[in-house]
């Protein structure tokens, strides 16, 4: 698997990436199979989310993708009743924020390696903990930060240009 884009995260007044994923653990819950449509290797889930901790609080803000059968996907998709933000309540577990100089890359996930990673724990969408690790420290020159720096995108066939490249 490719190294995948990041969920994005407002914590603290700065956005972040994260390594984590809560919109699956919902799906798996709730037995939803949205049937993403993906058009990169680097984003096998089909979607970006955007979050926020708001009070301690993870919220689902944003939600982009299209589904297979070529609608856009946004939070409204999934909790018509809160279109515009839904409260985390199924997430229990653990959000990695990578921070720092890049240690080791893996092709793979979000298996790369930085020097420390931000780990907020939550129960039911609530922070419980909030946890520094130490990953080690990276040489002057390594990349600073999380980011997947490019994606191809690739048209759908049939699309109104006939599908040309």
């Amino acid at each position: 698997m490719t190294a995948q884009f990041s969920e994005r995260l407002r914590f603290e007044g700065e956005d972040v990436a994260m390594r984590t994923t809560p919109l699956s653990d919902y799906f798996a819950m709730s037995g939803i199979d949205p049937c993403f449509e993906w058009k990169s290797t680097a984003l096998w889930r089909g979607y970006v989310g955007r979050w926020e901790i708001v009070d301690d609080r993870l919220y689902l803000v944003e939600l982009k993708g299209t589904l297979k059968d070529g609608t856009e996907a946004s939070v409204a998709t999934f909790f018509p009743e809160f279109p515009d933000r839904v409260f985390a309540h199924w997430y229990s577990g653990t959000i990695r924020i990578p921070r720092g100089k890049q240690l080791k890359y893996v092709h793979m996930g979000f298996a790369s390696v930085f020097e420390q990673d931000l780990l907020l724990d939550l129960e039911r969408g609530v922070v419980t903990n909030t946890r520094i690790r130490q990953n080690g420290t990276a040489p002057q020159d390594a990349p600073e930060g999380y980011e997947v720096g490019a994606m191809t995108v690739f048209r759908r066939t049939g699309s109104d240009d006939g599908g040309a490249p």
